[in-house]
């Protein structure tokens, strides 16, 4: 038998595992190269996964919602429809499930029995309700016509009552009813779905959290859709979760919908969280200062109308104090018992939150570049990590981080140190602030003031190296910032 096999792909350098999202395309249809057939969810973002060559969708091992290790198989593709029936059993020891037992009623028919059963052409009678729509996969319609049987009077047993071509082999060889014909004063309330025999409809984490726990799902009810077992049913039959009580809430205020349990981490969440937890491998110290941001406040408003960000203004200022302490775009290097593992390139990495998680878009060169060149260019990188549509190169070739948590109203907090870098620098908000000066009347003047904190690595970067890298970050924003603006 011709096939091929789809892997779980490596998404990222940092990717170990992937989540299948959703699959764009079901058992049976046909695929081309270079088409989209499944969507993964790597640590980093969703992106979708093409085909490498033409075929058809033979079986699907790993199922929507399930995660496979990268390299782990998720799907084979048959190069002959003939052969789906056999990549299912062989798919079926490949995914770690049993496979399912064909009915005897559906096994080939010898030779001698050739004339139709009378089952399927009293199928055929039947119709369905006006208006209805038939879900059939393309084999299924195909093995329909080729069996005369009307596809219509199959029911189907795949995702939303799709039809399978198990589904019409079943019912031609008389191992599964047919759709009774619709009644017109009998519409259902709900769609109505029919699991295939012996199989109890539940879903992944559910079947995971049962088998863990040494439960027979047959014993559980679902209250899920088609009465699916959801993991709250599993939890509820274990006791570790308590039936849903009703909540008050004070007369003429809706009652808060707060969440309850255990919520798996997602991709990017789950290399968030291992990112952090390595940080704390590295001895690492803070200093902070307060820096006038009157003149640098002054620029931005008059670069503002150019499209000229604060987040631009900032990188660049960083960028040029950088140039004249390189050490702080280096990182320690474990490498003949220790050194310092300079870069040559300015690259500032900044912060954004996203939903499900955090990532860094770098930006290149910034000591290089014009400010509003930056600024373009953080733009777009901001709307990309948004949309979980960057290229690795634009998240990990950063060489110094910002963390600016001013736009929250946060006045001074401090970061923790990215792994492979020598420095981040934690900005807070702008304040009004008393300051004394001998020529304002009272000897008093009103300021702008920020506080901005560098976290470093103190294996390579000692405390007189951050205080020399502040007092000139300092200076460049507050006395010159003639070459921040270009």
């Amino acid at each position: 038998v011709e096939f091929s096999q789809i892997d779980m792909p490596a998404l990222s350098s940092t990717m170990k595992e992937g989540k299948v999202v959703s699959w764009l395309k079901a058992e049976g249809d046909p695929i081309s190269a270079g088409e989209a057939i499944m969507v993964v969810e790597s640590d980093k973002a969703d992106m979708d996964v093409e085909a490498f060559e033409d075929g058809f969708l033979a079986a699907i091992i790993t199922e929507e919602g399930d995660s496979g290790a990268v390299g782990a198989p998720v799907a084979l593709i048959a190069a002959e429809e003939k052969d789906i029936p056999v990549l299912k059993e062989y798919a079926a020891s490949l995914g770690g499930a049993p496979a399912a037992a064909a009915p005897a009623a559906a096994a080939p028919a010898p030779a001698t029995s050739a004339p139709a059963p009378a089952a399927p052409k009293k199928m055929t009678t039947s119709t369905a309700a006006s208006g209805d729509r038939v879900v059939a996969s393309p084999l299924a319609k195909k093995k329909a016509e080729e069996l005369g049987i009307d596809i219509s009077t199959v029911a189907g047993t795949g995702p939303g009552g799709r039809i399978t071509a198990t589904d019409v082999e079943n019912a031609a060889s008389g191992a599964a009813p047919a759709k009774s014909a619709s009644k017109p004063a009998a519409a259902p309330a709900k769609p109505a779905w029919t699991p295939a025999a012996g199989v109890i409809a539940a879903t992944p984490m559910a079947r995971a959290a049962a088998k863990k726990a040494k439960l027979d799902l047959a014993t559980i009810q679902g209250t899920g859709q088609f009465g699916r077992v959801t993991l709250d049913d599993v939890k509820m039959a274990t006791g570790e979760k308590k039936p849903e009580r009703k909540r008050a809430a004070p007369a003429g205020e809706a009652v808060a919908d707060l969440p309850d349990g255990f919520v798996p981490f997602k991709g990017m969440q789950k290399a968030v969280s291992n990112n952090m937890v390595a940080t704390l491998t590295v001895p690492s110290f803070q200093v902070s200062i307060d820096i006038e941001m009157d003149n640098f406040e002054a620029l931005y408003k008059k670069l503002k109308p150019d499209g000229v960000s604060v987040s631009a203004l900032l990188a660049k200022a960083v960028a040029l104090a950088i140039e004249k302490h390189p050490i702080m775009n280096s990182a320690y290097s474990d490498q003949d018992g220790g050194g310092f593992l300079y870069k040559k390139d300015i690259n500032i990495a900044m912060a954004v939150a996203i939903d499900g998680g955090l990532i860094t878009p770098n930006i290149m060169y910034c000591n290089e570049r014009p400010v509003k060149e930056l600024a373009d260019e953080w733009k777009e990188l901001v709307g990309k990590a948004k949309t979980g549509s960057l290229s690795p190169p634009e998240y990990t070739s950063g060489t110094f981080t910002i963390s600016n948590m001013g736009m929250f109203g946060v006045t001074s907090f401090g970061s923790l140190l990215p792994v492979g870098q020598g420095g981040i620098l934690a900005v807070g908000a702008t304040q009004d602030v008393v300051v004394p000066d001998s020529r304002a009347v009272l000897g008093m003047r009103k300021a702008r003031k920020m506080s901005v904190t560098l976290t470093a690595d103190h294996r390579h970067i000692y405390g007189s190296d951050a205080a020399f890298f502040l007092k000139t970050l300092k200076n460049i924003m507050e006395n010159d910032l003639d070459r921040v603006g270009k």
